[in-house]
Formats: C-alpha cells, structure tokens, sequence
C-alpha cells in the first residue's frame, strides 16, 4: 500500500517535524514526508529537512491569496495528501483552506476549544486551570477552529510558569500528531456532521484528578474563622 504523501509547513524550529520525521523513519509507518514549506528563510525546521534529504521551500511573506497560491502549485506538484501545520505562525487564506478542506491539520497547545490563537499556555495559568494539553484538529478559516482528531492531556503544577508547562506540551505533542497521521494513513479517521469519526477508537480507562490528594500537612488554623 502506497504511503500518505505529507507536506508540512512550518515557521519555526520544527520540533514536530522531527517527531513525524522520526516516525516516517520506520518503514511500516503509513506514511512519509515529501516536501516542507517555511515562510521564513532562518526557520530551523528547514535544516531539518535538508539533514533529511527532503525538499524545503521558501515563501517569503506576501499577501494571503499570494500565498496560497505558490504553496497550493508545490503541494500538488510534489503530490500531497495531507498537509501538517507544525509551528506555522500564518493564517491560511481561506479559499486554500476550502480547497484543501480535511486535508489540512493543525496541532495546538491548549485542549481545544478552550484557549485559542496566541499565548495558550499563559492563557491556560491565568485562567488556573487544573489540566492543560494539546490538540490535533482539522483546520477551517478560522483560527484554532475545526473538528477534533485527537487530544492529550497533562497536569499544571503549583510551581508551573508558561515555559515549564509549555515544555510539557510539548513533549505530548511529539506523540500525538505522528499517531494522529497514523490514524489518518490508514482511512481510519473520517468527519461527519462537523464531529470526527475514527474506526477502532478505543479511550483510555484512566480518570485523573488535580489535586490527586490531601496536603502532606494539614493547616495548623482553620482559613476561616468563625466569631464566638
């Protein structure tokens, strides 16, 4: 069975680039990368490529629709079924987006949709929520908008700042897109009425709290006192 021709565009330092570059690295992975698109010249997601004997263009920022166009001609010039946004920091006109429609997708760090566009992580600490993640999603014109393909979920921490806990995404990331281009290699994953399908999706049997216990100390004085 032939393997699904991907195309990636990134801004970047092109982390998860490497991760599916490590994946289509196993001969049975359904799936392998056959051209890489940057919008800034210096992005190390290029060297990457190139280290990996894969071909990598530049297209300089220009008008969306301008855009669109040059990366549409070298996607269908080098075949491409589906294209991974990997740290790809423009928004796509939405006419590509249209043409190109499920067979584009995104990963984002925040458990969408809770906590789009910039600065998710910092959006995630202020709100002070208990669980933060990353998302995998088809992608539609607007931003961090599209049906969901797949999540992954890890625990802020008392101590946590926008760095630590974004570096802990991260690492989630590097497993979740490779499995989610997985999942879409082999026919598995199909959009239905706006919601994803995917045939054989098994949930995990694990049901997590934050905070997962009592303090090591209990308060020495109540934090309320009550009047005599």
């Amino acid at each position: 069975m032939a393997r699904l021709r991907l195309g990636v565009l990134l801004s970047g330092r092109g982390s998860n680039l490497r991760a599916l570059l490590d994946a289509c690295a196993d001969p049975a992975y359904p799936a392998e990368i056959v051209l890489v698109i940057s919008d800034r010249a210096e992005a190390p997601g290029l060297t990457l490529a190139a280290a990996a004997g894969i071909s990598g263009v530049v297209i300089p920022s220009r008008a969306r629709p301008a855009f669109a166009a040059e990366v549409g001609t070298l996607l269908r010039d080098q075949r491409v079924d589906l294209v991974c946004l990997a740290g790809f920091m423009r928004v796509l006109d939405a006419a590509f987006v249209e043409t190109w429609r499920d067979r584009v997708i995104n990963v984002h760090p925040s458990l969408l949709p809770a906590f789009p566009g910039l600065h998710p992580q910092r959006q995630a600490l202020a709100a002070g929520v208990r669980f933060a993640g990353c998302t995998v999603h088809f992608v539609r014109p607007e931003v961090d908008a599209g049906p969901i393909i797949a999540q992954a979920v890890v625990a802020t921490r008392p101590d946590d700042d926008e760095t630590s806990l974004s570096a802990r995404i991260l690492k989630v990331e590097h497993r979740l897109y490779p499995l989610t281009v997985r999942l879409i290699a082999e026919g598995r994953v199909r959009v239905v009425a706006g919601k994803v399908e995917i045939d054989g999706w098994r949930a995990p049997k694990i049901a997590a709290l934050n905070p997962c216990g009592p303090p090591r100390e209990a308060p020495r004085e109540p934090l309320v006192r009550h009047p005599n």
